[in-house]
């Protein structure tokens, strides 16, 4: 998401720009602890990253 401060802007539309900015980063991070272990994978994972970065020669 963008917010456009104009050149000019009044005090109150700057403070209210300002509010929906820190209204937005007030999520909870992401808990990546939880998604742990929960892909099986079959071969090594740097096998399928090189095949992956090699798929375009």
């Amino acid at each position: 998401m963008h917010h456009i401060f104009k050149k000019g802007a009044s005090k109150e539309e700057i403070e209210q720009l300002n509010k929906e900015l820190f209204q937005i980063g007030n999520k909870k991070p992401l808990d990546a602890q939880k998604y742990c272990g929960i892909i099986k994978l079959d071969e090594d994972p740097m096998v399928i990253q090189k095949s992956l970065r090699n798929e375009w020669r």
